[in-house]
């Protein structure tokens, strides 16, 4: 499975009758049939409901297992809040591995001169679930975006892997495994990461082939394949077909025929194919063959590596359970708002305040279909503020822009400010910075977070400006360029609004249909 505008450095594209039973046993085989019905291959694509408990250990043996997170812990995203009812949300990272470790993943993805290589991840998906279980996001990333990867140890063989810059993203899973690249997202992001699950080409074409095809459509015939040999081979006729096996890959993998023959339009044919399958997949975990929905389970666990806090059927089950309650309605597919690297032809990087936004709504547990009730307010915290006259608090101007210089002595003024309202203990930072758009005031450890909470109740700052950073070594205000003037704080509205730029599709579209590039129908 392909994503991103290609390089050089790149790999190629793409029951009997009998006599009638007391009610009661009725009733036990139609939860068993229930049990069954709720597999894990569900979980994989978005899930319904859990896997059934025959063949459990045997189920339990196929399953693949790694270590979540391979960096260091100090550099890990903050857990949420819990809101008012002690829900969390929780955040799985999706990742689809081109590794050609085996015959038939070197037969799948071809390139005989990686076979056996480090694998990269060239689909990478952050599926959220929302805290109150009604809706949930997922955010795909170009798989050649550059980013910063910080450093990683492989579990295995203990190998350190040193921090990079400005490196494509993919690169990530061959250093030291699955966990690099949850903890490069959450570098990315600042959002907290609960479990990855990934799947190689194999696992992609036998679960297709386990649920009988998934339904994709393509507005004129395709042929991905050019006069020089790009393309991932698909054929399809115009309109819908049910893809599966070999075809399923090409599916996912094609980037020369779809749209502009860019990354971009890729993402959106994996979004078609994962809402279509999310459709299939509730279709078929409502079936009564026992004999098929134990196809799919054997096919799904042997597909996946998942971290150690999923890597049991019972432990997938739950997790499907919490799955289970969203409808495809309020399922939102997005792509991470992106713009061409200067630096690197062909490359692309986080698209400023777009993809942070993005990144924001996320981490606010905010719905992107806009159709949140009104949240009640978070828990409290649970380390509660000290007195404001022992509140330490550093302050840095970071007033100054790439257009405009800072403005002088606002340290000096916000601490003043601050020590007039009784935090006595605040000191003006003199030390040069680099700028900030927004006012901000960050923390390093959970046990200050009730301290800088306490200073921004104080000077009007909103509580979505408080953030966790292992960068300062105190509560650490930074004036920003969104206040150069006065001693009164004016937050400026965020709308809260799903960046256009992140090209939404709502998982109950029944109407996807792919457009084709002129160069690729026959």
């Amino acid at each position: 499975m392909s994503l991103g505008p290609r390089g050089k450095d790149d790999r190629d594209d793409e029951g009997g009758l009998g006599k009638s039973r007391p009610a009661g046993d009725r009733t036990r085989r139609r939860r068993r049939a229930l049990r069954w019905s709720a597999t894990v291959l569900a979980v994989v694509i978005l899930g319904t409901a859990g896997a059934g408990y025959l063949y459990y250990q045997h189920l339990n043996g196929n399953l693949r297992k790694g270590d979540l997170n391979l960096g260091d812990a100090k550099d890990r995203a903050q857990k949420p809040k819990a809101n008012a009812a002690g829900q969390t949300p929780l955040n799985i990272l999706l990742i689809g591995s081109d590794a050609r470790d085996s015959a038939e993943n070197q037969k799948l993805g071809g390139a005989k001169d990686t076979f056996n290589t480090a694998p990269r991840a060239d689909v990478q998906m952050l599926l959220h679930l929302s805290a109150d279980r009604t809706n949930m996001s997922v955010v795909s990333m170009p798989r050649d975006t550059l980013v910063d990867i910080p450093k990683c140890t492989d579990p295995g063989t203990g190998k350190v892997y040193g921090a990079l810059t400005s490196t494509i993203t993919n690169d990530s899973l061959g250093r030291g495994g699955p966990g690099c690249t949850v903890a490069t997202w959450e570098k990315l992001t600042d959002i907290h990461i609960d479990h990855f699950m990934m799947i190689d080409f194999a696992g992609v074409v036998s679960m297709a082939d386990a649920i009988g095809g998934v339904p994709v459509c393509v507005d004129a015939n395709i042929h991905s394949k050019s006069s020089d040999g790009h393309g991932s081979g698909l054929k399809l006729k115009k309109g819908t077909t049910y893809v599966k096996g070999v075809q399923a890959l090409q599916w996912l993998r094609t980037r020369y025929g779809f749209e502009d023959n860019t990354d971009i339009a890729r993402a959106k044919a994996q979004h078609q194919y994962m809402n279509a399958m999310v459709r299939r997949l509730r279709e078929n975990a409502t079936l009564g063959s026992p004999n098929r929905l134990r196809n799919l389970a054997e096919t799904a666990t042997s597909a996946l590596t998942v971290d150690d806090g999923l890597g049991t059927v019972a432990k997938l089950y739950d997790l499907s359970k919490e799955l289970k309650k969203v409808p495809t309605r309020r399922i939102t597919m997005t792509t991470m708002p992106w713009q061409y690297s200067s630096a690197s032809s062909g490359r692309v990087v986080p698209k400023p305040g777009d993809a942070d936004k993005l990144f924001r709504l996320v981490r606010e547990d905010i719905a992107l279909d806009g159709k949140d009730k009104k949240k009640s307010a978070a828990a409290e915290s649970t380390d509660p503020a000290d007195p404001d006259d022992r509140i330490a608090v550093q302050v840095q101007n970071g007033t100054r822009t790439s257009t405009r210089a800072a403005q002088t002595g606002r340290a000096h003024t916000i601490a003043e400010l601050l020590a007039g309202k009784g935090f006595t203990e605040a000191r003006a930072d003199s030390s040069a910075i680099s700028g900030e758009e927004k006012t901000v005031i960050r923390y390093p450890s959970a046990d200050l977070e009730g301290d800088a909470q306490r200073v921004a109740t104080a000077l009007g700052v909103p509580e979505s400006a408080v953030e966790r950073s292992t960068d300062v070594d105190g509560v650490t205000l930074v004036v920003g360029a969104d206040w150069r003037s006065g001693t009164k704080y004016t937050a400026a509205k965020d709308d809260d609004k799903i960046p256009e730029s992140a090209q939404a599709i709502n998982g109950s579209d029944e109407k996807q249909c792919m457009h084709v590039n002129p160069g690729y129908t026959w």
